[in-house]
């Protein structure tokens, strides 16, 4: 191969390695398109595993609780990651708050948060949950698998989890695919 074929090869690359993304971004823009596209479908080990075992301390008032705590009130309920630093949690507070209204049990995990900082946070935008525990390093976030905050978790009355929401909820999530997934649980 003489020097000039060489250097021809040479410039293809990149002419390659750009068709490549297009194509890749041309995929993703039909997905999107037809609806097959959803960024908080992230995959997660839990869905159908059974809760990880923790034991949290609480955020005063709460006592904390426990994956045995979830589990015991018999029902499905909500496992909350949240933090007083994410925004997106503030965007979901009023969500949460309708699902209190609506009977469902959340659970609070405040992650990686300063106690005064959560207190701040719930007095501020409200207290939907029945218990509020700290997980200040973060450890129960890695047994969960989390992404980042907010994050939710449905739990089934024998501790299975059923479901998993990356980012903040919204009514048409809850209305479309939570409520219905706890219904058919109940």
């Amino acid at each position: 191969m003489d020097a000039l074929t060489r250097r021809r090869l040479l410039m293809l690359g990149p002419l390659a390695i750009a068709a490549g993304a297009g194509g890749a971004g041309a995929a993703l823009l039909l997905r999107m398109h037809e609806g097959r596209y959803d960024p908080h479908a992230l995959p997660s080990m839990l869905v159908g595993k059974k809760l990880p075992a923790f034991s949290l301390p609480g955020q005063p008032p709460s006592p904390g609780f426990s994956a045995a705590d979830v589990t015991a009130q018999g029902r499905p309920g909500v496992v909350n990651f949240f933090a007083s630093w994410c925004v997106p949690c503030v965007e979901e507070a009023p969500t949460l708050a309708a699902l209190k209204s609506a009977g469902v049990a959340l659970w609070g995990i405040a992650y990686k948060d300063k106690p005064d900082a959560t207190t701040r946070f719930l007095d501020r935008f409200g207290d939907p949950y029945v218990r509020v525990a700290r997980d200040e390093q973060g450890t129960v976030g890695i047994d969960f698998g989390l992404y980042g905050v907010p994050e939710s978790y449905l739990v089934d009355a024998s501790g299975i989890v059923r479901w998993r929401w990356a980012g903040g909820l919204s009514a048409d999530i809850v209305r479309d695919d939570l409520l219905p997934k706890i219904r058919a649980l109940a």
